[in-house]
């Protein structure tokens, strides 16, 4: 009999995150000899548990590692990629982040820690159903897809999260270190498409400030 290494590289699943439901179509037997099967390739570390029912091959049996980002979403559907994270990737704050932080529908936050890939947040916000997505994009990476909030976007939700005012462009440029040259490129119809998105006053009056500091008024 095949091992489920073998298993999941014949049924091109060898690159994807695997659910417990994939592994049981896939693995003949009853459910106790399923579950050694699963528990064996742990043991040999060639399975990784991710988090409930979630399953990712050792890299050496892949084409490639399995990008965070992607994983986040694999963590939690519908998520987008977004705050310090975002910001980072998009090149707005100097410092590396190394926990890669999420935005969620709904108002449930989560945290997960997986040993080999670190850890996760997931955070809900106050935001219109209807405009969850705005100014955030479909990336590909090895045919690997994730959702990343534009640097923009991923601001204004850590603004949300952590509930701040607007202090001036210079709390922007030396508290959080962004580059004048960056946020003198934002548009204003980008921060009129933000101000659909939030539900709280405050956000709307951060906008607005942003909107007369960079003399759209």
């Amino acid at each position: 009999m095949k091992n489920i290494v073998q298993i999941i590289i014949d049924n091109n699943l060898a690159n994807r995150v695997i659910s417990v439901s994939q592994l049981n179509r896939l693995l003949n037997g009853t459910k106790q000899s399923r579950y050694n099967l699963v528990n064996r390739a742990i043991k040999k570390k060639e399975l990784f548990r991710l988090h409930r029912g979630l399953y990712l091959l050792n890299d050496r049996f892949r084409d490639f590692p399995c990008h965070p980002f992607h994983l986040a979403q694999m963590l939690s559907p519908g998520s987008y990629i977004s705050l310090e994270t975002a910001l980072a990737y998009h090149g707005w704050i100097p410092e590396s982040v190394y926990i890669i932080k999420s935005v969620v529908p709904g108002r449930k936050s989560k945290q997960v820690h997986d040993k080999k890939n670190g850890l996760f947040t997931f955070h809900p916000l106050p935001v219109h159903r209807l405009h969850f997505l705005e100014q955030v994009k479909r990336y590909q990476e090895n045919k690997q897809t994730m959702l990343i909030a534009g640097p923009l976007r991923a601001l204004m939700d850590l603004v949300c999260l952590r509930k701040l005012s607007w202090n001036g462009m210079a709390w922007l440029i030396e508290g959080i270190r962004i580059d004048p040259d960056l946020l003198s490129a934002v548009s204003p119809k980008e921060i009129q498409i933000l101000k659909l998105v939030y539900k709280h006053q405050r956000v709307q009056r951060f906008l607005d400030a942003m909107h007369r500091e960079l003399g759209f008024d």
